[in-house]
C-alpha cells in the first residue's frame, strides 16, 4: 500500500515559494483524489459517484484524511475557481446551535445555481439533536440544490434519521508504512535530516493520526531549524512527559501516603504536563506493573474514563490527576 498521499510531482520554485509560510498540513492537502491512497475502497466509491453524487456522511479517526477527500473531490468537480462559489464549509464544532443551521446554512442550500452545490460540516458529531433534525428537513427540501457531507469522528452521535438519508463512509486509521512513507517524503521536500527512530517515536505518538504527526514535526522542525531531528526533539515537541517523572506517579501511589500523592501530583502539574497526557501514560504503565491485578486494573480504567470526560468537560487538571492517583494507590496490592 503507498503513502496516504501519493507523492506528488515537485513543485516550480515559484509555487514553493508561495506556499512557503503555509502550515504542512495546508502545504501538503492533496489536491485530487488521485493523492489519496489509503482509503482505497472509499475512493472506488466516490469515482462511482461522481454523476450522481449522494448526500455523504465521512466518519472514523480524526486525521484520517477525511476533510481533504471531499475537498478534492470539489476540486476535481467545480474546479479551483468556481469551487470557492459551489463550496460551503463549516466546522459544526464553532457553529453547532440550531440558529446556524436556518440562517446560515438553509440560506446556501436554497439559492439556485447550474448543477448543485456542495456543504460541508466538518465535525457533524457535535451538533446539537436540534441542530441536526433541522438540517435533517433542510436536507429533504433541497436536495435537488444541494449536496451535503457531514464528517464526524463518532458517528453514534449522529441521529438515526441523518444517517438514514446519507451514504456512509468509514476511514480507517493511517498504517505505519503510510505514516513513514508520507512523513519521509515530507522530511525530503523540507530538506530535514532526521534519524529513523524520531519518526518512529512521531508515528507512535500520533496514533494512526496523520494531521496530528505533520504538524508536530512542522514545529519540531521550527524549533530545531539547523539540528537533526532526535527522538528527544519529537519527545519535547509532543509534550510527552518523562518516563521518570510517571514512575514517581505510580510510586507515590504505592506508598499509600496522601501527603506524597499529593505532593508529586503538584510537581508534576507545576511542570506544565497536560493532564490527559500524564493520565494517559499513567493508564500504560499500570498496565505493565504487575502489582495490579486484572480486576484492579478494569477499576482503574473506569476511573481513568470518568477523570478523562471531567477534564474534557474544564475539569481541574490537578485535581482531577491527584483522584486518578488516589484511586491507583486504593487498587494497589
Amino acid at each position: 500500500m503507498g503513502s496516504f498521499f501519493r507523492n506528488q510531482d515537485t513543485r516550480s520554485r515559484s509555487t514553493k515559494d508561495s506556499t512557503s509560510c503555509l502550515p504542512w498540513i495546508e502545504k501538503y492537502r492533496p489536491k485530487s483524489l488521485n493523492n489519496i491512497s489509503a482509503q482505497e475502497e472509499t475512493l472506488i466509491t466516490l469515482n462511482h459517484f461522481k454523476d450522481s453524487l449522494p448526500h455523504m456522511l465521512f466518519y472514523g479517526p480524526p486525521g484520517t484524511g477525511k476533510t481533504s477527500t471531499i475537498l478534492a473531490l470539489a476540486r476535481e468537480l467545480f474546479g479551483s475557481e468556481l469551487m470557492k462559489s459551489r463550496v460551503l464549509e463549516l466546522n459544526a464544532s464553532h457553529e453547532r446551535g440550531i440558529s446556524v443551521i436556518r440562517e446560515r446554512v438553509k440560506n446556501y442550500a436554497r439559492n439556485k445555481c447550474p448543477g448543485f452545490k456542495i456543504i460541508i460540516l466538518d465535525e457533524a458529531d457535535s451538533l446539537t439533536k436540534d441542530a441536526q433534525e433541522a438540517l435533517r428537513r433542510i436536507i429533504e427540501k433541497y436536495s435537488e440544490l444541494t449536496r451535503f457531507c457531514l464528517i464526524c469522528n463518532q458517528v453514534s452521535c449522529i441521529i438515526p434519521a441523518l444517517k438514514s438519508r446519507c451514504t456512509l463512509f468509514r476511514f480507517k486509521s493511517i498504517g505505519t508504512e503510510n505514516m513513514r512513507n508520507r512523513l519521509s517524503y515530507i522530511c525530503e521536500q523540507e530538506g530535514i535530516n532526521y534519524y529513523s527512530e524520531a519518526l518512529d517515536e512521531l508515528i507512535k505518538d500520533s496514533q494512526g493520526d496523520l494531521r496530528k504527526a505533520i504538524t508536530w514535526l512542522n514545529n519540531a522542525s521550527k524549533l530545531h531549524k539547523n539540528d537533526r531531528v532526535t527522538v528527544d526533539t519529537i519527545k519535547e515537541t509532543v509534550g510527552i512527559v518523562p518516563d521518570d517523572i510517571i514512575n514517581d506517579l505510580i510510586e507515590s501511589a504505592a506508598s499509600k501516603s496522601y501527603d506524597k500523592i499529593q505532593e508529586t501530583v503538584s510537581n508534576v502539574i507545576a511542570s506544565g504536563y497536560f493532564g490527559k497526557q500524564i493520565i494517559e501514560q499513567v493508564f500504560f504503565q499500570v498496565l505493565q506493573d504487575l502489582r495490579f491485578s486484572e480486576n484492579h486494573k478494569c477499576n482503574i480504567g473506569e476511573s481513568i474514563g470518568i477523570v478523562d470526560k471531567r477534564l474534557v468537560d474544564g475539569g481541574s487538571e490537578f485535581f482531577q490527576v491527584l483522584s486518578l492517583m488516589c484511586k491507583i494507590s486504593e487498587n494497589m496490592n
